[in-house]
Protein backbone atom coordinates (compact mmCIF):
# COMPACT_ATOMS: atom_id res chain seq x y z
CA UNK A 1 0.00 0.00 0.00
CA UNK A 2 1.78 3.46 -1.29
CA UNK A 3 1.43 6.46 0.83
CA UNK A 4 0.26 8.87 -1.56
CA UNK A 5 -0.71 12.35 -1.09
CA UNK A 6 -2.85 14.90 -2.93
CA UNK A 7 -2.15 18.01 -4.23
CA UNK A 8 -3.08 21.10 -1.62
CA UNK A 9 -4.93 24.16 -2.86
CA UNK A 10 -3.85 27.31 -0.90
CA UNK A 11 -4.68 30.18 -3.47
CA UNK A 12 -5.66 31.47 -7.07
CA UNK A 13 -5.00 34.02 -9.19
CA UNK A 14 -6.79 34.68 -12.94
CA UNK A 15 -4.07 35.30 -14.94
CA UNK A 16 -6.07 35.35 -18.45
CA UNK A 17 -9.37 35.17 -19.51
CA UNK A 18 -11.40 35.15 -22.65
CA UNK A 19 -14.76 34.00 -23.79
CA UNK A 20 -12.61 30.18 -24.60
CA UNK A 21 -10.22 29.66 -21.93
CA UNK A 22 -9.16 30.73 -18.38
CA UNK A 23 -5.74 30.30 -16.82
CA UNK A 24 -5.17 30.02 -12.99
CA UNK A 25 -1.89 30.20 -11.10
CA UNK A 26 -2.68 28.35 -8.16
CA UNK A 27 0.16 28.42 -4.66
CA UNK A 28 -0.49 25.00 -3.61
CA UNK A 29 1.18 22.14 -1.43
CA UNK A 30 2.63 19.31 -3.44
CA UNK A 31 2.56 15.62 -2.72
CA UNK A 32 5.96 15.83 -0.90
CA UNK A 33 4.80 18.92 1.66
CA UNK A 34 6.23 21.43 -0.19
CA UNK A 35 4.88 24.86 -1.69
CA UNK A 36 5.05 25.40 -5.40
CA UNK A 37 2.57 26.59 -7.92
CA UNK A 38 0.44 25.04 -10.34
CA UNK A 39 -0.99 26.55 -13.71
CA UNK A 40 -4.53 25.45 -14.87
CA UNK A 41 -6.29 25.82 -18.21
CA UNK A 42 -10.27 25.58 -17.67
CA UNK A 43 -11.82 25.22 -20.75
CA UNK A 44 -15.31 26.74 -21.19
CA UNK A 45 -16.70 24.46 -23.41
CA UNK A 46 -16.99 20.97 -24.52
CA UNK A 47 -14.39 19.49 -27.23
CA UNK A 48 -16.91 18.00 -29.59
CA UNK A 49 -16.31 15.29 -31.96
CA UNK A 50 -17.94 13.65 -34.90
CA UNK A 51 -16.53 10.43 -36.61
CA UNK A 52 -19.84 10.07 -39.47
CA UNK A 53 -19.45 6.87 -41.21
CA UNK A 54 -21.20 5.85 -44.47
CA UNK A 55 -22.33 2.58 -45.46
CA UNK A 56 -19.29 1.77 -47.46
CA UNK A 57 -17.09 2.56 -44.51
CA UNK A 58 -16.09 5.62 -45.31
CA UNK A 59 -15.14 8.72 -42.71
CA UNK A 60 -16.11 12.26 -43.29
CA UNK A 61 -13.18 14.74 -42.51
CA UNK A 62 -11.57 18.18 -42.85
CA UNK A 63 -8.69 19.39 -43.63
CA UNK A 64 -8.33 23.05 -42.59
CA UNK A 65 -5.37 25.15 -41.30
CA UNK A 66 -4.78 25.47 -37.23
CA UNK A 67 -3.41 28.98 -36.61
CA UNK A 68 -1.97 27.42 -33.00
CA UNK A 69 0.12 24.79 -34.94
CA UNK A 70 0.64 27.26 -38.14
CA UNK A 71 0.27 24.30 -40.38
CA UNK A 72 -2.77 22.76 -41.87
CA UNK A 73 -4.37 19.55 -40.03
CA UNK A 74 -6.78 16.49 -41.13
CA UNK A 75 -9.32 15.61 -38.52
CA UNK A 76 -12.80 14.40 -37.63
CA UNK A 77 -15.51 17.33 -37.91
CA UNK A 78 -15.20 18.65 -34.84
CA UNK A 79 -16.06 21.71 -32.27
CA UNK A 80 -16.82 23.32 -28.98
CA UNK A 81 -20.09 22.51 -26.95
CA UNK A 82 -21.40 24.86 -24.93
CA UNK A 83 -21.70 23.13 -20.97
CA UNK A 84 -25.35 23.98 -20.66
CA UNK A 85 -26.12 22.62 -23.81
CA UNK A 86 -26.47 19.00 -24.28
CA UNK A 87 -23.18 17.77 -26.36
CA UNK A 88 -25.28 15.39 -28.61
CA UNK A 89 -27.27 18.88 -30.01
CA UNK A 90 -23.79 20.81 -30.39
CA UNK A 91 -22.38 17.59 -32.11
CA UNK A 92 -25.44 17.89 -34.70
CA UNK A 93 -24.81 21.45 -35.13
CA UNK A 94 -20.92 20.98 -35.63
CA UNK A 95 -21.59 18.07 -37.93
CA UNK A 96 -24.12 19.97 -40.17
CA UNK A 97 -22.38 23.13 -39.77
CA UNK A 98 -18.75 21.64 -41.26
CA UNK A 99 -20.02 18.61 -43.35
CA UNK A 100 -23.50 19.37 -44.57
CA UNK A 101 -23.95 16.27 -42.92
CA UNK A 102 -27.04 14.90 -40.97
CA UNK A 103 -27.33 11.72 -39.08
CA UNK A 104 -30.12 9.53 -38.54
CA UNK A 105 -28.10 7.78 -35.79
CA UNK A 106 -26.08 8.71 -32.98
CA UNK A 107 -23.94 7.04 -29.94
CA UNK A 108 -21.18 7.47 -27.40
CA UNK A 109 -17.95 6.11 -28.58
CA UNK A 110 -15.26 7.99 -26.44
CA UNK A 111 -15.45 10.49 -23.31
CA UNK A 112 -12.30 11.26 -22.65
CA UNK A 113 -10.08 14.50 -20.84
CA UNK A 114 -6.92 15.84 -23.06
CA UNK A 115 -3.70 17.06 -21.60
CA UNK A 116 -5.59 16.40 -17.67
CA UNK A 117 -1.94 17.44 -16.20
CA UNK A 118 -2.71 20.94 -17.66
CA UNK A 119 -5.97 21.24 -18.30
CA UNK A 120 -9.85 20.27 -17.68
CA UNK A 121 -10.53 19.94 -21.05
CA UNK A 122 -13.40 17.06 -22.00
CA UNK A 123 -14.15 15.86 -24.58
CA UNK A 124 -17.38 13.56 -26.20
CA UNK A 125 -16.89 11.44 -29.30
CA UNK A 126 -19.99 10.56 -31.13
CA UNK A 127 -20.15 8.14 -34.02
CA UNK A 128 -22.79 9.15 -36.80
CA UNK A 129 -24.41 6.65 -38.97
CA UNK A 130 -27.18 6.73 -41.76
CA UNK A 131 -26.24 10.17 -42.93
CA UNK A 132 -27.73 11.93 -45.41
CA UNK A 133 -25.73 15.29 -47.39
CA UNK A 134 -26.89 18.62 -47.14
CA UNK A 135 -24.75 21.91 -47.77
CA UNK A 136 -22.03 22.99 -44.92
CA UNK A 137 -22.51 26.15 -43.30
CA UNK A 138 -19.15 26.98 -41.97
CA UNK A 139 -18.44 30.06 -39.01
CA UNK A 140 -16.87 33.26 -40.38
CA UNK A 141 -13.52 31.73 -39.05
CA UNK A 142 -13.78 28.29 -40.44
CA UNK A 143 -12.40 27.47 -44.03
CA UNK A 144 -11.58 23.87 -44.57
CA UNK A 145 -12.24 21.34 -47.16
CA UNK A 146 -14.28 18.05 -46.60
CA UNK A 147 -12.55 14.79 -47.57
CA UNK A 148 -13.82 10.97 -46.98
CA UNK A 149 -11.48 7.68 -46.41
CA UNK A 150 -11.96 4.52 -45.69
CA UNK A 151 -11.13 3.77 -42.06
CA UNK A 152 -7.50 1.56 -43.61
CA UNK A 153 -6.65 4.34 -44.99
CA UNK A 154 -7.01 6.73 -42.25
CA UNK A 155 -5.19 3.92 -39.74
CA UNK A 156 -2.14 4.27 -42.44
CA UNK A 157 -2.70 7.99 -42.24
CA UNK A 158 -2.37 8.07 -38.54
CA UNK A 159 0.91 5.53 -38.60
CA UNK A 160 2.25 7.83 -41.81
CA UNK A 161 1.77 11.23 -39.12
CA UNK A 162 -0.21 12.78 -41.85
CA UNK A 163 -3.21 12.87 -38.94
CA UNK A 164 -2.11 14.17 -35.63
CA UNK A 165 -5.12 15.60 -33.94
CA UNK A 166 -5.49 13.79 -30.50
CA UNK A 167 -9.25 13.86 -30.95
CA UNK A 168 -9.30 11.82 -34.46
CA UNK A 169 -6.92 9.34 -33.53
CA UNK A 170 -8.45 8.16 -30.28
CA UNK A 171 -11.76 8.17 -31.82
CA UNK A 172 -10.72 6.46 -35.20
CA UNK A 173 -8.48 3.70 -33.14
CA UNK A 174 -11.93 3.46 -30.99
CA UNK A 175 -13.86 2.55 -33.91
CA UNK A 176 -11.27 -0.27 -34.96
CA UNK A 177 -11.25 -1.82 -31.96
CA UNK A 178 -15.07 -1.88 -31.77
CA UNK A 179 -15.08 -3.27 -35.58
CA UNK A 180 -12.75 -6.03 -34.29
CA UNK A 181 -15.03 -6.55 -31.83
CA UNK A 182 -17.84 -6.89 -33.86
CA UNK A 183 -19.67 -4.04 -32.21
CA UNK A 184 -20.92 -1.16 -34.55
CA UNK A 185 -20.61 -0.28 -36.81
Amino acid sequence: MSNLQEWQWVSGEIKYDNPWITVTEDQVINPAGKPGIYGKVHFKNLAIGIVPIDNEGNIYFVRQFRYVLNQYSIEIPEGGGLLHIDPLESAIKELKEETGLIAQNWSIILDMHLSNSVSDERSIVYLAENLTQGTPDPEETESFTIHKYHIDVVLRMIDQKEITDAITIAAILKLKLMMLNKQRP
